[in-house]
């Protein structure tokens, strides 16, 4: 059985439970900054939040995919990772060049345990 959660504004960030698997997008919530560091702080608290929605945190991620619209600003989204990360727990991540739907220049796909 799927459960789920409504999530918050803007509609890209939602969470939704499988068995004892979570799985979790979020982006910047409105409004939102040109900053690719904000962006990746603001979207990352996103994770946070839907995480603890749906029982589980961030020492639980199993992987993470980020995708963002400036590979060159790249370093800009790792500082906000490394601030945030787990450090005992750091999950598989992967960074993904893509567009994205302006003005969201990162957006981040969570799986992790319940």
């Amino acid at each position: 059985m799927i459960e789920r959660f409504p999530g918050l504004t803007p509609t890209r960030s939602r969470a939704v439970v499988h068995d004892d698997l979570v799985f979790t997008v979020a982006v910047a919530p409105d409004p939102v900054t040109a900053s690719m560091y904000e962006q990746s702080v603001k979207a990352l608290a996103r994770i946070d939040e839907s995480l603890a929605l749906c029982g589980s945190n961030k020492s639980k991620i199993l992987s993470a995919i980020v995708y963002i619209a400036d590979m060159k600003r790249k370093s800009e989204m790792n500082r906000a990772w490394d601030e945030w990360v787990d450090k005992s727990n750091p999950p598989m991540r992967a960074c993904l060049g893509v567009e994205l739907e302006p003005p969201h220049i990162v957006e981040i796909v969570v799986t992790a345990v319940k």
